[in-house]
């Protein structure tokens, strides 16, 4: 199931690609150098009785390489999980560009669209 040579892939276990495809948010500071994606993943595969084991992160994949985030927390309704949320965190303009690449190459990859919620 690994294609990530193909395409932009997220991982949650190195070498097996998530199927669910997430909600993103972004935020910028004012000065627009620093900001974060916020990955919210619904029913998520990595959360399945047969994954891999315990999560420790989120690795996207692309063409040009990795970006990996340690920041991922599980949602929980009634004691059991069924939502992950990720942060990927940017502190200078060079990896805002390099993360809207991957970014880019996940929507093209994934058949997604794109909206600006700060348009009115």
């Amino acid at each position: 199931m690994n294609n990530s040579t193909h395409q932009a892939t997220i991982q949650f276990f190195r070498g097996t690609d998530e199927p669910t495809v997430p909600e993103i948010r972004l935020t910028r500071s004012r000065d627009g150098r620093m900001g974060q994606a916020i990955f919210l993943f619904e029913q998520p595969q990595a959360l399945d009785p047969e994954a891999m084991g315990e999560i420790v992160g989120m690795i996207m994949i692309d063409e040009e390489g990795e970006l990996v985030t340690r920041e991922v927390s599980a949602r929980f309704v009634n004691g059991s999980p069924n939502a992950l949320e990720a942060k990927y965190i940017w502190k200078n303009e060079t990896d805002f560009q390099r993360f809207m690449r991957f970014a880019e190459r996940y929507a093209k990859s994934h058949g997604l669209g794109y909206s600006d919620s700060a348009q009115s």
